[in-house]
């Protein structure tokens, strides 16, 4: 049976305490109705008084739908993120096996560090479903603040992945090119490889902004992060097309030109990882919301009448959500009532701004007689 959490009439029930004939158990008779403390709800259907078939068949469905469509709504963000990220590991999985046969048979090493890339990125897609399911679940008695951190843990892991791909990509491309200052002959990369790379560039963009946007919309770190994995693949793709053409179309003494590019492919990947460590560990280490968003904090809470002086704030992401504790001060001679009326009003304000899941704790104290 489907329950209105918030606007629910509960009818309590008394039982005969002895059954019929034919030894059948007793059955409810109704007692009192317990009025629900607030002020719109939803009498639950009772069917035939004295039956034992409480709902009819429609209304049964209707209750089925609506805890369907329910369920449908509550897992909407997690279902978008899996959405997203097995579209991203699909095209992974295909890149990498044509990277890696075009790098082997192309005699490309720029074009085997790409697909260790799109192996790093393969990985990072996993990581993703994994640890977005766990985050995905309510708070418990262990986990109070929820287990949003999770899908910061998973962002940490990706920028870990990307860094240690990039360091091998480019200890690879050094070893390749002090073999050529030694007199080592790098043989030039083929067609093949440069196709590889151009297919590359232009599956990984597309992935790159479709992710990007859906993160954003989903407000998922993970899901940004996954994204600039995507970009930066495309743009280690780029370097790689740049550094086999070159290789080919220049003549035997611009091979060189290949190990070059893979260089530059690190490199660029080291900087897209350090910059997704340094956000995953200021999220770990509880770092304070940006200043302009305490400000606009600030400001809200400052707009509910009869409230003023906010003070001690703390902020926090905890996830895709985030944290917000304020000490507040009102006329110390309001009632109780009163005061929660205005507390609630500030949640309300900050929910709407931040999100429905924000987390708002607010210390009330009575104004200061010569503020």
């Amino acid at each position: 049976m489907f329950f209105s959490r918030h606007h629910t009439r509960v009818t309590a029930i008394r039982y005969n305490s002895g059954g019929n004939s034919n030894g059948d158990p007793p059955l409810p008779i109704p007692n009192r109705e317990v009025k629900p403390v607030h002020a719109y709800d939803t009498a639950i259907p009772s069917g035939k008084v004295g039956s034992r078939q409480l709902q009819k068949p429609s209304e049964q469905a209707l209750e089925a739908f609506l805890f369907f469509c329910t369920f449908v709504l509550m897992k909407t963000r997690e279902k978008e993120i899996y959405r997203v990220t097995l579209a991203g590991g699909i095209g992974n999985i295909l890149l990498l096996a044509f990277k890696f046969v075009a790098g082997i048979l192309g005699h490309s090493s720029a074009m085997i560090a790409d697909a260790i890339h799109s192996l790093s990125d393969f990985i990072t897609d996993i990581v993703v479903l994994v640890f977005v399911n766990i985050s995905s679940k309510p708070q418990d008695e262990s986990h109070d603040y929820g287990h949003g951190k999770y899908e910061t843990v998973a962002s940490f892991l990706i920028g870990l992945a990307l860094g240690g791909a990039a360091l091998g990509i480019i200890v690879s491309g050094a070893d390749k090119l002090y073999g050529w200052t030694c007199g080592k002959e790098i043989v030039a990369p083929g067609m093949l490889a440069l196709w590889a790379a151009l297919v590359s560039i232009v599956v990984k963009e597309v992935l790159y902004r479709y992710t990007a946007y859906k993160g954003r919309k989903l407000e998922s770190q993970a899901v940004v992060a996954n994204a600039w994995h995507h970009r930066s693949d495309a743009l280690s793709s780029i370097a790689a097309a740049a550094g086999i053409a070159g290789a080919i179309f220049l003549g035997e003494k611009w091979t060189v030109l290949d190990p070059v590019a893979s260089i530059i492919v690190g490199i660029m990947l080291v900087f897209v990882a350090v910059r997704i460590l340094r956000q995953s560990i200021g999220e770990l280490t509880d770092e304070s919301l940006q200043e302009n968003t305490e400000k606009e904090i600030l400001d809200i809470i400052n707009s509910v009448p009869g409230v003023c002086q906010p003070h001690n704030l703390r902020t926090r992401r905890l996830g895709s959500r985030i944290s917000i504790e304020c000490h507040i001060r009102m006329d110390g001679d309001i009632s109780l009532s009163q005061a929660h009326d205005r507390t609630s009003d500030i949640e309300h304000r900050l929910k709407e701004k931040f999100g429905s899941e924000t987390h708002v704790t607010l210390h009330m104290e009575p104004k200061k007689k010569d503020a």
